[in-house]
């Protein structure tokens, strides 16, 4: 096996699983929305995945560490093809009502947070192996995210309008159990894996608790968690419910909306690339504040006003590409500031907590389009975006960005 195999099979396995997540956060919105007509309702099933996603990702970090994270993200993928599988199944035999369809997804949430978390805590082992800058894995990595929603994005408007949106999920289930023997097959076990420590539940606790203690005093972690999670907060709220419901609104079908997910993807997919080619060049703090301006306060504008199609493409390319440059950005920022034997914890939390306000981005989304009409929620939400992405100009901590800093070094500080 040449040094750079385990790359090849992360990507694939990562284009799979995430080019099949991008088509369930297409077609199950898309499947309440058009059964109930419930805004809320679909905020609701959105939230009941992502909540679980965030805690299980949270808590899996010390299992990552102890169990190795190929194992972890083997055992998460299978185990997700038998809970997306019911959905398409249970719709066949018309058995899918809303109090079946939401534990379906709220344990569909509990199994991508490991496998998620797994995955991208063997990405600095990688890139070590691969002997390559770690901005370029990161680059990398963040190049096939876009692609893999891209695709999966597109391919979910067209599957949904053809199959519907349940049946659709069927092609998820089979991404799921084809990364989990790309990653079975194509990736050595990277770290030794640990013997638990005594005391059960105890020595778990205290495994998160050194995660916790150690992340908590990193103010540049602490600065980015905060912007992230705000953010991560809107474009929930506008990728589960005011995108779809403007799609409907608008008189158009599934179609459409997998289109615009995919030119944004697509579009991110090219900056993620060029980040990778650049990314240890590159003033990072310069950088990441500008992405973060022109990938969010004008997407939100463009559907508020009701602009035509052709200026609607136009910033959603944009926004795109600019929004490229961040993930690889972030990854290296964090990656190099961990030390490797608590990347599983720290990785999952910080992942974790990044994305712990999104289970309630749809409910709020649904609340503003009920109480206040979409143009208007999509105008404040806009504008709150708007007030997040200048933080990296108001706080010091943000400086850290562009010094780098050796994670054993901080591991003995």
């Amino acid at each position: 096996m040449s040094r750079r195999s385990p790359f090849v099979a992360l990507a694939l396995a990562e284009t799979l699983s995430i080019s099949g997540t991008r088509l369930s956060s297409v077609a199950i919105p898309w499947l309440v929305l058009s059964t109930t007509g419930s805004p809320v309702l679909t905020g609701l099933v959105a939230m009941m995945e992502m909540l679980p996603y965030v805690v299980a990702k949270a808590l899996g970090g010390p299992l990552i560490d102890r169990l190795g994270p190929k194992r972890i993200a083997i055992i998460c993928d299978s185990a997700s093809v038998i809970a997306v599988g019911l959905v398409p199944l249970l719709h066949l035999l018309d058995l899918l009502t809303m109090p079946i369809l939401l534990p379906i997804v709220f344990a569909m949430g509990v199994l991508r947070g490991p496998s998620d978390a797994a995955k991208q805590s063997m990405v600095p082992d990688i890139a070590e192996l691969a002997s390559v800058p770690l901005e370029r894995v990161t680059g990398v990595v963040g190049a096939i995210e876009r692609l893999a929603s891209a695709a999966g994005a597109a391919g979910a408007g067209a599957l949904i309008a053809l199959v519907g949106p349940s049946q659709a999920l069927a092609v998820n289930a089979l991404t799921f159990a084809a990364a989990a023997v790309i990653v079975a097959v194509g990736i050595p076990a990277l770290r030794h894996t640990r013997k638990a420590e005594s005391g059960g539940i105890s020595g778990y606790g205290r495994e998160l608790a050194e995660g916790w203690h150690f992340m908590r005093r990193d103010a540049v972690l602490v600065a980015v968690i905060l912007m992230v999670a705000t953010t991560n907060l809107l474009d929930q709220a506008y990728f589960a419910v005011l995108l779809p419901v403007w799609t409907q609104d608008s008189g158009h079908g599934p179609a459409l909306l997998g289109t615009l997910f995919a030119v944004f993807s697509g579009a991110s997919m090219i900056g993620a690339a060029i980040a990778a080619l650049i990314g240890d060049r590159m003033p990072r703090l310069l950088v990441y504040t500008v992405a973060f301006l022109l990938t969010g306060f004008p997407r939100f504008f463009v559907f508020a006003v009701d602009s035509p199609l052709p200026a609607i493409f136009t910033i959603l390319v944009i926004g795109g590409f600019a929004s490229g440059f961040l993930n690889p950005i972030i990854t290296a920022v964090l990656f190099e500031r961990i030390p490797k034997p608590l990347m599983g914890r720290v990785t999952s939390l910080n992942a974790a907590l990044c994305w712990a306000l999104i289970p309630f981005g749809g409910l709020v989304g649904g609340a503003l389009i009920d109480g206040l009409g979409l143009s208007v929620a999509l105008l404040l939400m806009g504008f709150a975006y708007l007030a997040a992405t200048i933080a990296p100009l108001a706080h010091q901590s943000f400086r850290g960005f562009d010094r780098k800093k050796s994670a054993d070094n901080i591991l003995c500080s």
